[in-house]
């Protein structure tokens, strides 16, 4: 059975699938420090639109105060088969509220040239989170992706958890 997070997580990732569809904008979320390659349109193609599972990392309280705090995500591909996998970072509000708006933190990405970049965040039933749309790669057998985050929170006293993880859509 799913957990919650990862239930949000496929429900977050067949919304934004479908909203990618009809929507030619959005952020262009550049690829981070790793060793795969994006996913080719060609590649994308034959995996699942929406992730068929979640590699969760360990969790973390959202840090209080102004400064910024860095996250990662890595994903190792130890299987025989090239994989197509996208980084992907959740902040979730406390149970009982209130709810985080995506105006109470902001998030960037570490991109490939050493830039940060901010990223836009979705949010739905109280949990904030990075497209998945834009950041797939194709990782062959034995490599692995790393993307870094920084976060940083603009409302005091918002209160959640934060919850890296990498989305697998398939093996290729």
């Amino acid at each position: 059975m799913l957990s919650m997070r990862n239930r949000l997580g496929v429900t977050a990732a067949a919304a934004v699938a479908a909203a990618a569809a009809f929507v030619s904008t959005g952020p262009a979320m550049a690829a981070g420090q790793q060793v795969a390659a994006p996913a080719s349109a060609g590649v994308q193609g034959r995996v699942s639109a929406v992730p068929i599972d979640f590699v969760d990392m360990p969790a973390s309280p959202l840090a209080a105060g102004p400064q910024a705090h860095d996250y990662t995500v890595t994903y190792r591909n130890s299987s025989s088969t090239d994989r197509i996998v996208a980084p992907q970072l959740l902040v979730e509000s406390p149970n009982a509220g209130p709810f985080l708006k995506p105006s109470d933190i902001k998030v960037q990405q570490l991109t490939s040239t050493g830039h940060w970049r901010t990223v836009r965040l979705a949010s739905q039933t109280g949990t904030l989170y990075t497209d998945l749309s834009h950041v797939k790669h194709r990782l062959h057998s034995g490599e692995t992706l790393t993307q870094r985050y920084r976060l940083v929170v603009l409302t005091a006293g918002a209160a959640g958890t934060v919850a890296p993880r990498a989305a697998i859509f398939g093996a290729v």
